[in-house]
């Protein structure tokens, strides 16, 4: 065993991982992020997506000792102390359904959106590409992430 330690949803963390625990594993079973969703295992569907260092990686196929020293963002610290922008737009938008895919795509559109706050509908799409929504199809995810500046801006 090997002891690791990063940031967490803002807050330093330590562990001990053996070599080779899958990220996905020691976040949801010894860190309690249960957003994390374990599905393909081979970083095919984006279920499992969380910003490593503010860039989305799929941790099913992220060794958990790689993230030692880094910093690690799931939805649980996005929504620490109320829904952001995009989570009240998805729920407007009813793009959850069964909610398995949806902390992924949250992930995912998160980093969309903080590269690019003004995304076009072919952005949205691409910076979705690789998570996979078995249930809503995906316009009203689309929807939702189109809507998020328009909420902001309304905001203001």
């Amino acid at each position: 065993m090997k002891k690791i330690s990063f940031i967490l949803n803002g807050e330093k963390r330590s562990t001990y991982v053996e070599p080779n625990n899958l990220l996905v594993d020691v976040l949801r079973e010894k860190l309690g992020m249960h957003s994390i969703k374990y599905a393909c295992g081979r970083g095919d569907c984006g279920a499992c997506t969380v910003l490593l260092n503010g860039k989305g990686v799929r941790s099913c196929i992220i060794l958990a000792i790689e993230a030692d020293g880094q910093e690690i963002l799931t939805v649980e610290g996005l929504s620490k102390d109320k829904l952001t922008s995009l989570q009240e737009s998805f729920i407007d938008h009813g793009s959850f359904q069964c909610g398995f895919c949806a902390p992924g795509m949250i992930m995912s559109a998160t980093e969309l959106l903080e590269k690019n706050p003004n995304p076009t509908e072919e952005e949205v799409k691409e910076g979705l590409s690789g998570n996979l929504c078995r249930c809503t199809g995906y316009t009203p995810i689309i929807k939702a992430v189109l809507d998020v500046e328009k909420r902001d801006v309304d905001k203001k």
